[in-house]
């Protein structure tokens, strides 16, 4: 059976995908991912020895690496997980973003493209390019509504500005070239091996530690939170069953402010670890400055995925996060090999979005 090509395969949500897929899948993988501060090869320990897990060290921007991978392994699927996410890091330094999100997609898509045109036409008809995306694109809500695969784009940040960017030449391609793309855009990813400057393992971490919990403004900032091994099922749904051209919103049906987030973490640590000495956790809360252009809320309307694919998240948020505290607890040495890096040079403030 042909690979499936799937880059930023050591980042958060493209390790759990390869987790997951080698798992419950038959085809084997080609994981590219360049390495930068997000990709930790740490959290693909389990499938390192497995013969259907092919790690290949590049960037989705070397046009001839990826010309290379496409020829020499002929995958049936290129999935797209690749991209520079942190909103922070983008407000210091967007240019990388440009570079990776915009220009990195592109190359990506063009060697694709090429790729699928030479296929023979029993290859070509099964042929899919899954790009994933983020529910920022859409801007920022009210407090009433949600966001729907029609929603204008409005991006408030240059990492989102990025990311509608690449979106809009995936749609592009498939209109103009008739290349078979898919796109999902997921609402905020939570869980096992994240990186900790994201606000849910950065504030678990601190919890344990006894650390101050930082609170962007007023905390109120609302977002609707997905367990990651439930957004991987639905990437894969799509990937299967989703129309081409089509793009779908998955979301966890959780919406919730950062102050009641964090609230969650303290009383889920305090009663996983109990005996901390600086319990109740919640005493750690801080408030710190705003960022610029802090979007209000975010929320998802995944109705099209239901109806169609038949897709569900499968866990509510107080089981997710109780499964989250449980793993940083049980895995130390993975939560220390990281912190002991890059994580030390991030903006001091308030965690990342």
């Amino acid at each position: 059976m042909n690979p499936i090509l799937v880059t930023g395969g050591a980042g958060f949500i493209g390790g759990e995908f390869i987790r997951q897929w080698i798992s419950e899948e038959a085809a084997p993988v080609i994981n590219l991912d360049k390495l930068t501060y997000a990709g930790n090869l740490d959290s693909l320990k389990s499938v390192s020895g497995n013969p259907h897990h092919h790690f290949v060290q590049g960037d989705i921007g070397d046009t001839e690496c990826i010309r290379q991978l496409l020829t020499e392994h002929r995958p049936q699927a290129v999935i797209n997980f690749a991209a520079e996410s942190h909103v922070d890091r983008s407000i210091d330094g967007p240019a990388t973003f440009v570079e990776t999100n915009v220009l990195g997609t592109f190359r990506l898509l063009e060697e694709s493209r090429n790729y699928w045109q030479s296929l023979p036409k029993s290859e070509k008809k099964l042929f899919r390019f899954l790009h994933v995306s983020t529910d920022e694109v859409y801007g920022s809500l009210g407090a009433e509504g949600k966001f729907t695969e029609t929603t204008s784009y409005a991006p408030n940040s240059p990492y989102s500005a990025s990311k509608a960017s690449s979106d809009h030449f995936v749609r592009a391609y498939h209109h103009t070239y008739g290349f078979p793309t898919l796109t999902t855009n997921c609402s905020n990813n939570y869980g096992p091996f994240q990186f900790p400057e994201k606000l849910i393992p950065l504030m678990v971490l601190n919890c344990l530690h006894g650390k101050p919990l930082p609170l962007y403004g007023d905390g109120n900032q609302v977002r609707d939170w997905l367990y990651v091994g439930d957004h991987c099922r639905a990437i894969r749904a799509v990937l299967k069953h989703g129309r081409l051209g089509e793009v779908y919103n998955v979301g966890g049906d959780s919406e919730m402010n950062n102050k009641d987030v964090v609230h969650a973490i303290c009383h889920t640590v305090d009663s996983l670890s109990p005996g901390l000495p600086h319990s109740p956790s919640t005493s750690l809360i801080t408030y710190v400055v705003d960022r610029p252009g802090h979007d209000r809320r975010y929320a998802i309307n995944f109705q099209k995925l239901q109806n169609e694919i038949g897709w569900n998240p499968t866990l509510n948020f107080q089981e997710g996060i109780t499964q989250t505290v449980r793993w940083y607890l049980e895995h130390p040495e993975w939560v220390a090999n990281v912190v002991g890096g890059e994580y030390r040079n991030i903006r001091l403030g308030a965690p990342l979005e």
